[in-house]
């Protein structure tokens, strides 16, 4: 019982967050509405996720990509024994044929969210795995001569970095796509 009123205030929070953008004033305020009514973010968010994570498995499954990620894993208390387990290039593949499948994932998530939660969960645990390389790749954060107080990103340590906002991408998608399976199993 209770269940289903934290289900049916949610589905009511949703409509009363659609009757905003009829009560938006300024321009910036309906500018923020159109693009909330229409999921702009979500739409750029998934549909980049599908994008990134195809593409990179792709990459990761090939000579070059499997050879650019061995320094990164090597270093990682998290992952270091994956390519010692089965070497370089099988373990490559492995972690790009995860990124397909959470890509393949994100997709049936359009017609199945359940699929999507999924999805989410995967690439939490992969970039908040990546996410900690940053701290364990060495050059990733660097010394500028002249500027002793400070750190900062190497063009390594960017790249790197990205993944920390993919983190947050598939913390966003899980709570997205964790609304439409609630609502998907309190209509049937």
């Amino acid at each position: 019982m209770q269940r289903t009123r934290a289900a049916r205030k949610r589905i009511g929070d949703l409509v009363s967050a659609a009757a905003l953008s009829e009560q938006a004033k300024s321009l910036l305020t309906r500018v923020a509405a159109w693009i909330s009514d229409r999921n702009v973010a979500f739409w750029i968010t998934s549909l980049g996720m599908i994008v990134m994570l195809l593409w990179a498995g792709s990459f990761k499954m090939a000579a070059p990509g499997a050879e650019g990620i061995i320094p990164l894993v090597s270093n990682s208390p998290l992952i270091w024994w994956h390519f010692k387990l089965f070497g370089p290039y099988i373990g490559s593949d492995i972690i790009g044929l995860t990124e397909w499948v959470a890509a393949l994932l994100y997709i049936a998530a359009y017609f199945r969210p359940k699929a999507g939660v999924i999805a989410g969960l995967i690439t939490t645990f992969m970039f908040f795995t990546t996410s900690s390389l940053l701290l364990t790749t060495p050059g990733a954060i660097i010394s500028v001569p002249g500027i002793h107080l400070m750190r900062y990103m190497s063009n390594l340590g960017l790249f790197l970095f990205k993944d920390f906002i993919a983190l947050g991408a598939s913390l966003y998608l899980i709570g997205y796509f964790g609304r439409k399976a609630i609502v998907h199993e309190n209509k049937h």
